[in-house]
């Protein structure tokens, strides 16, 4: 990637710094499986952890202290850190302020509206199990990239997505890919899809931050029960658990 393109955390932020000011951070919970933000408006956001990125010792976060009653801009500034936990808060921050329910958000999975056909090749970069049942129906053509090193029976290592995505028709891409900063390239390789969504928790619902790329689906969730989701975040729980506290919503590009 050209260091003078700005990559998608920046215009992330950039683009809701102006909505950020005046907006204060309620609370903020940094858990083994992901992060959440509440603000004052009452609305929260959440993103994944990479836990095994945390520092050894007491303390994890070694950021902005305290990070509760600064205003959100402040937490946003961490979009684009190499620490994947300030990016973690960065991106919960994000998502916390854009993913509301709003005109355009269409409710349900994302197989109800993404167009597959059994000829085509889908390219799952990121291991979304509850998808497979329904997605083996559509196409028997699967490829699922994982962060491994080797082969692991289905699995194979993400490093394997830059040669095979642009021989796939579907492309379904984790957003976490957003966190690690692997995201511009994995949609590089993705440019010559049909469909490419970004999919899980951490999807940020913002539109002009995939200018210009191929993304035609954003998949993600808006945070129905704020507090419930804060006490799953903090007691180290994921998406099984988030269910009954999220909706999960679909937003078209095209």
């Amino acid at each position: 990637m050209k260091k003078d393109i700005m990559s998608i955390s920046e215009k992330i932020r950039d683009q809701l710094m102006p909505r950020a000011k005046g907006i204060k951070v309620r609370d903020v919970r940094i858990g083994l499986g992901y992060t959440a933000v509440l603000l004052d408006n009452g609305q929260a956001g959440v993103a994944f952890t990479f836990n095994e990125s945390m520092k050894k010792g007491c303390t994890i976060f070694t950021g902005l202290h305290p990070l509760v009653g600064r205003d959100a801009s402040e937490l946003l500034t961490f979009l684009g850190s190499d620490d994947k936990i300030e990016m973690a808060v960065a991106l919960a921050t994000a998502n916390a302020l854009t993913n509301t329910m709003k005109d355009g958000l269409q409710e349900g999975d994302i197989l109800e509206y993404i167009h597959v056909t059994p000829q085509d090749k889908v390219g799952m970069v990121g291991y979304f199990s509850p998808l497979l049942p329904r997605l083996k129906k559509m196409t028997s053509s699967i490829l699922i990239f994982e962060q491994i090193k080797e082969r692991q029976g289905d699995l194979l290592p993400e490093e394997d997505a830059y040669e095979f995505l642009p021989q796939c028709q579907v492309a379904l891409i984790t957003s976490t890919s957003i966190l690690n900063h692997t995201i511009e390239n994995i949609l590089d390789a993705a440019r010559s899809c049909r469909e490419v969504a970004l999919l899980g928790a951490s999807t940020p619902l913002i539109p002009g931050a995939f200018a210009d790329t191929p993304v035609t689906f954003l998949s993600g969730v808006v945070v129905a029960r704020p507090q419930e989701m804060l006490r799953i975040v903090s007691e180290g729980g994921g998406m099984r658990l988030f269910k009954k506290n999220v909706k999960k919503v679909n937003l078209s590009l095209q």
